[in-house]
């Protein structure tokens, strides 16, 4: 399925170079290039099939049942703009093989190009809106990580944070646009949405529909009142510039516009909010662009003012403009691309972008002169050149609309203004840079960069060129097939070329040039003495409306911080307790739960039992005052009672995780009690107050514990006590072994019929260890709960011991730590032996993953400090990244064979000795999650274990001082 490894590949390549070395700066260029090339090819191999209006369609099964599936839908539009995404990407990789510098991570850079390239071709190929809109977010993600790439620079943070906050908000505007729209048309399908504009017009939701819609498209794109955000993301390095914010993400949201148009235009509304968008954006990116005084500060607003042009023509409900919208978002491509580059070059020769410090470059860079001077003008519209073909066409569509006079004269007016503003900064790039006398204090004297480095410019200026004087032997086929795929019949006759003759269009196109001449000329002086200063939008910003926005954001949260939590951890627990317990009460409305139900009589052993698992909580509740560890205990013997229950009830799936678990979670609370501050003793009046008060918030707390505690012994026994077949479990217990190829009915539910809960519960344990490292890494335990006996002192004035040995138990005590080591490779056998048992027998990857995490820690304990430290190369990191990624692989596996995800599969296997043998698909699931609960518990351990060994003194040095930072 060549539609499936177009999208495969990009983001199989970010995986491979993810792991590879950082010093294979060469090889990571080239298999980024070449997948780049290789998805290109793929693509050009389907234009037969294109250009003969077939739409070619590729789906896997995801979810039928919500009539989700993982579909691509490759038409003409979809072809042209997958084929700028490829090729584009082919340019930049090698422009960026030159640009970064030997200190910079290009592996993790290529990664995340390829990550974000694979997005975009998720968002131009999907053929499902909701699969659209992951995509969608991913871009966005994706982009965020590729414009903080300099994360050491402050504004690289800022301009990524704010690039990230602007479009994922839009993209949830997006999803609520995307659903409304599926649901008024019965289908998430791309094709039936398009065939349903008539629908879609006439339904009460189409206001909103096209309001959300557009806000997502909107701020993708920068376009106003969202255009603030681009400026700032200028901090990224020039190949994301070139990519990203001129041929690919920013397109994204012209590109949806262009997608929805049959569905959504056609209506007032949708001029006045496309079209009006797009206005002000041409206007006022134009004249902002006049008065940049960073390079790509041009490019930017300039970016801003060619999406506005776009925006506008599909804003205007004309065919012929979508026509020319569509045209003009290659032709920006080709040369605004091309202009990324020369600034990226003259930046990295010089060491400066600054417009009013960089002169005469023309006499040590004859080659890029050259190329950027063809690429402004391209820009700049001027004739033999692409970019003046699609500006004429916009300029005949603002004259030839039909309407009020604010549409007959105010947009032919605001064309002609915005040519002219965009031949002025395309002038003031070129002239005030490449031009005059060379400069005397840049950073590094100017030379010409490497050949290879500006071959990627080369080639879109010689694009811009050939386009611009050959365009009906060149690009108008490619134009027909894709404005054809989204007009179908209704495709208007056009014709590409550079001379229609004397008319009104050609007259504008000359008066804008002549008026961005003249304003260059009458600017001139004010560019130098007031530098970046934009008269009358000086005052007025977006980017102060977004950073008050996000400043009153902040303020909101920190009041309802104070009214809603507390620095105790008991107050937090009370509410989110609550919150439950409304939640659970929520399905009593619809019916009783309790009703002539068969029960089993009590048995005494096991009311017994829980009369010591209740003296056990009670005991850990009483403690809890007095002794921490010891309440620590007690709470760990309760959940060994729950342990036996399950065992009584004849599940010992639930009874193994259980006390697993305990054994776990008791030894890493039992590391992090060190890190809870001591308890304050008061006296007097205030003792007595906080006495009254303790007794208080014990009587609620014993409340609200009885009635949890009731409430879910009550859920518990009106489940268990239910008839035969009234609840799912006679389903689940029929379909187990036909359907989920296990005899172990639990493990079944978890990696088949609910398997993809399981994945997400694996990764909220891999997000929890990350935080867990990323909080205590950096930080100290309180300096009370530091303090050592004064006998353990290593001298007088040092509270720290000489040496972690000095930990250590001696003589008899080390007996059992040998012991415990031996119990390792054990362990570790035992741990296997249930993972390969759980299809069928108790058992299963949680399990088998938390025995040996329980291994691990009696090493701890055995060993101390000490051991950790010696173990750091353990690299949980990566077991629990290799965990899911099993756990992923084993997930979409079933795509491959036509069935949904996460479906159960086999592999017949021939063993020498054992004959043939059936692997499940769910036991390389089982694998993941077995890696990603022992690297988890890995990670988590050695943070907390590794803050003991900071404490004491390094070999050779003073005593170690608590420090804050630092790795």
């Amino acid at each position: 399925m060549p539609l499936m490894l177009i999208l495969a590949l990009p983001l199989a390549g970010s995986l491979v170079l993810a792991v590879l070395p950082r010093d294979a700066r060469r090889l990571q260029a080239w298999l980024t290039g070449l997948v780049a090339l290789a998805c290109a090819a793929l693509l050009i191999a389907q234009w037969p099939a294109v250009s003969r209006g077939i739409v070619v369609h590729a789906a896997i099964p995801w979810a039928p049942e919500l009539g989700l599936d993982l579909a691509l839908r490759l038409d003409g539009y979809a072809w042209l703009f997958a084929l700028l995404v490829t090729i584009m990407g082919a340019l930049v990789t090698l422009y960026a093989r030159y640009y970064l510098s030997e200190q910079d991570p290009t592996a993790r850079f290529f990664s995340f190009f390829l990550l974000f390239m694979g997005s975009m071709l998720g968002v131009v190929l999907s053929g499902n809106l909701v699969q659209l809109v992951v995509f969608w977010e991913m871009t966005s993600l994706s982009s965020f990580m590729l414009i903080a790439f300099w994360h050491h620079r402050i504004d690289a943070r800022r301009g990524a944070r704010m690039a990230f906050t602007v479009t994922a908000a839009g993209g949830l505007c997006l999803l609520a646009g995307v659903l409304m729209l599926g649901h008024v048309v019965g289908s998430y399908d791309l094709d039936r949405v398009l065939a349903s504009g008539d629908l879609v017009r006439h339904h009460p939701w189409y206001p909103a529909i096209v309001t959300l819609i557009a806000l997502g498209a909107l701020s993708k794109s920068a376009q106003f009142p969202f255009q603030f955000w681009l400026p700032q993301a200028m901090a990224a390095p020039t190949p994301v510039s070139a990519y990203l914010h001129s041929a690919t993400m920013v397109k994204a949201g012209v590109f949806l516009l262009a997608r929805l148009w049959p569905v959504l235009s056609g209506s007032e509304l949708w001029f006045w909010i496309v079209g009006g968008a797009g206005l002000c954006s041409l206007v006022l990116g134009a004249y902002a662009a006049m008065f940049q005084q960073d390079m790509k500060g041009v490019l930017a607003q300039s970016t801003i003012s060619h999406l506005g042009l776009i925006t506008l023509l599909l804003g205007m409900n004309s065919r012929l403009a979508l026509v020319a919208a569509v045209f003009h978002m290659i032709n920006h491509a080709t040369f605004k691309a091309s202009l990324f580059m020369a600034a990226g070059i003259v930046d990295h020769e010089t060491g400066t972008r600054d417009i009013n410090r960089l002169s005469g470059l023309r006499h040590s860079m004859p080659l890029t002169t050259v190329l950027a001077t063809v690429a402004a003008a391209a820009m700049a519209g001027v004739p033999l050149l692409n970019g003046f073909i699609s500006k004429e066409m916009f300029f005949a569509e603002t004259v030839f609309i039909s309407g009020d006079w604010l549409r007959l004269y105010g947009l032919p007016i605001f064309a002609v203004l915005a040519g002219a503003f965009s031949v002025a900064y395309s002038l003031r790039f070129i002239l005030q840079v490449f031009f005059g006398p060379p400069a005397r204090d840049l950073p590094r004297p100017p030379h010409e960069p490497p050949f290879w480095m500006l071959l990627p410019s080369a080639v879109l200026v010689l694009a811009c060129l050939v386009v611009g004087i050959l365009p009906g032997h060149t690009v108008e086929i490619l134009l027909e097939a894709a404005t054809g795929s989204i007009l179908g019949a209704a495709e208007p006759n056009y014709d590409l070329a550079v001379w229609h003759g004397l008319n009104l269009p050609l007259a504008m196109s000359l008066v804008a040039l002549a008026g961005g001449v003249a304003l260059y000329w009458a600017l001139r002086g004010s560019w130098r003495s007031r530098p970046g200063y934009v008269p009358l939008l000086d005052l007025i910003q977006g980017r102060r409306a977004y950073e008050g926005f996000m400043e009153a954001l902040d303020e909101l949260a920190r009041r309802g911080l104070e009214y809603g939590s507390s620095p105790r951890l008991q107050p937090q627990l009370l509410l989110a307790l609550l919150a439950t317990m409304a939640a659970a009460l929520l399905p009593l409305r619809h019916g009783s739960w309790f009703g002539p139900q068969a029960s089993t009589p009590v048995d005494p052993w096991f009311v017994l039992l829980w009369v010591a698992g209740v003296a056990c909580a009670i005991g850990a509740a009483v403690q809890a005052k007095y002794h921490r560890p010891a309440a620590l205990l007690l709470t760990g013997a309760a959940g060994l009672v729950t342990s036996l229950t399950f065992v009584w009830y004849s599940a010992p799936d639930l009874a193994l995780t259980q006390l697993a678990v305990e054994v776990v979670t008791v030894v890493l609370i039992l590391l992090g009690l060190r890190w809870l501050p001591r308890r304050v003793r008061t006296e007097g009046a205030a003792a007595a107050s906080a006495a009254t008060d303790a007794v208080a918030r014990r009587i609620r707390d014993l409340v609200v514990a009885i009635l949890a505690g009731a409430g879910l012994a009550a859920l518990a026994y009106a489940v268990m006590t239910r008839p035969a077949g009234s609840n799912a479990s006679a389903f689940f217990l029929e379909k187990a072994l036909p359907e989920g190829g296990g005899t172990n009915v639990v493990n079944v539910i978890l990696v088949d019929f609910r398997g993809f809960d399981t994945l997400g519960e694996i990764t909220v344990l891999c997000i929890v260890a990350l935080s867990v490292y990323a909080l205590l890494r950096r930080f100290r335990p309180p300096p009370e709960s530091l303090e050592i006996p004064a006998a353990r002192r290593g001298s007088a004035d040092d509270a720290l011991p000489p040496d972690p040995a000095a930990l250590l138990p001696a003589g008899p005590m080390m007996v059992p730590a040998v012991l415990l080591r031996l119990l390792l490779p054990a362990a570790a056998l035992i741990s296997f032996f249930f993972l390969l048992r759980g299809h069928n027998l108790p058992g299963g990857g949680f399990v088998g993953g938390l025995i040996m995490a329980t291994a691990i820690i009696l090493q701890y304990m055995a060993g101390g400090v000490i051991w950790v430290e010696s173990r750091r190369r353990l690299h949980p990191q990566y077991w629990m990244s290799a965990g899911l990624l099993l756990a992923g692989a084993a997930a979409v596996s079933a795509w491959w064979s036509s069935r949904p995800l996460l479906s159960a599969g086999y592999w017949r296997l021939h063993l020498s000795l054992l004959g043939e043998v059936d692997v499940p698909s769910v036991l390389v699931f089982d694998l993941g999650v077995y890696m990603l609960v022992i690297g988890s518990t890995i990670l988590m351990l050695l943070v907390l274990a590794h803050q003991s060994l900071r404490l004491y003194r390094q070999p050779g040095g003073s005593a170690a001082q608590p420090q804050r930072g630092g790795r």
